[in-house]
């Protein structure tokens, strides 16, 4: 008993760690919010079923985080690493279930610290980041529904499921995973329970609002994806090209977790009797989802972005433990926990490094000050509050966030005239020679940028 707890504290001695560590260092070097970050709080803004690049789940999130802390920026750094912390505790949860073993467990969540998702790049909040928690969700519920098919965890996973996909499309390659692995379990009992259905019902019906906005937008979402995978570049190179660079770069960023595996086993023969029976689960959700996704790069020829792979590995730590879990050697733990450490300290000190000499980062846009300025301007020219901002998410976003109004952003406002009357202050903000030519109030220039006022005097 007192070396499980002796395990378990330091599991949440690492989490309080992390969760400070990611959220005080960007606070202190970053001047802005990530570009991520401020689409997601502009589209929040204006809060519906979905936008033009993604589903609307990290926008809500955002907006829910804006109503309780306004334009702090160390809540949404805090935002980001809740989710990252939400998504680590269900993978120490999940292994629990797998190991029956503290150590295990905990080395299994160690291990992710090696990659670059949950540390270097988790301050911006995206939907990469939002994808987390219901990533690992849907797995410790998944398992729970095919070994004890209860109906309240069978619920869970339709709900989470649905809320994965709302966050990014790329969730359907665990959902068809998880599928695979359901019908292999009903082929191995050769008996169907319809209570096996509830997850795929719910899933369903909880997208129908989403799918109704996507039929009603001409599925601009799904074109955006589409033509962020390059697939319409007609070169067969391409469907050889594009897959081999992405498996190239997944080797690349999982050395520092083979470095971290090395330290902790001796080397001698596995044992792969560990995925016999039920065990083949954490294989299967562990690969298809890359397997899926590097026929999609073969198949289409798309670039898979090393981003999109964010929650990708999550139980990748488990995996590892589990194939070497026979020859793991507790007198190599000290080295285990030099290596941890070693990365463990590197990725904040990396990033403060990178954010005090790189110059040229979103992070130092000066957009509490431009702001401040527009605020200023507008004060003196009209009477009314500054309600609507237009123009791309950077920009107008910038003035959405930093605005005291918290005026609405909308990316133009032609198929939105209705909510502009002849009170509403609005600011169009965009290319000054074209703004310069046919605004109809005040113009100024912050270079690069122009912006057009219109308000009541």
């Amino acid at each position: 008993m007192l070396i499980k707890n002796y395990y378990k504290t330091l599991f949440y001695i690492f989490l309080l760690s992390h969760l400070i560590i990611w959220t005080i260092v960007p606070s202190l070097s970053n001047v802005n919010l990530p570009l991520d970050t401020i689409e997601a709080l502009a589209w929040g803004s204006n809060l519906s079923w979905g936008y033009s690049k993604h589903p609307p789940v990290s926008a809500f999130m955002v907006e829910v985080v804006y109503n309780f802390f306004g334009n702090q920026d160390w809540a949404y750094y805090l935002l980001s690493q809740i989710f990252v912390l939400i998504a680590f505790i269900y993978v120490w949860k999940f292994s629990n279930l797998i190991f029956k073993n503290k150590l295990f467990s905990l080395c299994s969540v160690l291990l992710l610290e090696g990659i670059y998702f949950y540390n270097f790049t988790s301050p911006e909040f995206n939907v990469n980041v939002c994808q987390l928690p219901f990533w690992a969700l849907v797995v410790f519920y998944a398992w729970k529904s095919i070994n004890y098919e209860k109906i309240s965890d069978l619920i869970l996973l339709g709900i989470f499921m649905s809320l994965g996909f709302l966050t990014k499309y790329l969730f359907i390659y665990l959902i068809l995973a998880i599928k695979i692995v359901f019908i292999v379990r009903l082929i191995e009992k050769k008996k169907i329970n319809i209570k096996l259905l509830i997850p795929g019902t719910l899933f369903i019906l909880l997208l129908t609002p989403h799918l109704l906005w996507l039929i009603q937008n001409n599925f601009i979402t799904l074109t955006y994806a589409f033509n962020r995978t390059g697939i319409e570049e007609v070169n067969f190179t391409n469907h050889l090209y594009n897959p081999l660079v992405f498996l190239a770069k997944q080797i690349g960023l999982l050395i520092p977790v083979i470095i971290m595996v090395f330290a902790l086993i001796k080397i001698k023969k596995i044992n792969f009797e560990y995925f016999r029976k039920d065990k083949y689960f954490l294989l299967l959700i562990n690969i298809i989802p890359i397997i899926l996704i590097l026929l999609t790069s073969i198949i289409t020829g798309a670039k898979i972005r090393t981003m999109w792979m964010t929650p990708f590995y999550l139980f990748l730590g488990v995996l590892l433990i589990q194939l070497f879990q026979n020859i793991l050697n507790k007198n190599k733990l000290k080295n285990f926990y030099i290596v941890f450490i070693l990365f463990f300290v590197l990725s904040p000190v990396s990033y403060l490094i990178i954010s005090h000499f790189n110059e040229f980062k979103r992070t130092d846009y000066p957009g509490r000050e431009i702001s401040d300025l527009v605020q200023r301007r507008w004060d003196k020219n009209f009477s009314n509050n500054i309600s609507i901002v237009i123009g791309d998410e950077w920009y107008a976003g910038n003035l959405s966030y930093h605005l005291d109004s918290r005026p609405i952003w909308y990316n133009t406002i032609e198929n939105n005239l209705s909510s502009v009357t002849s009170d509403t202050g609005v600011i169009y903000i965009g290319n000054p020679e074209i703004l310069k030519k046919f605004c109809p109030g005040i113009y100024g220039t912050i270079k690069p940028i122009g912006i057009c006022m219109i308000g009541a005097k």
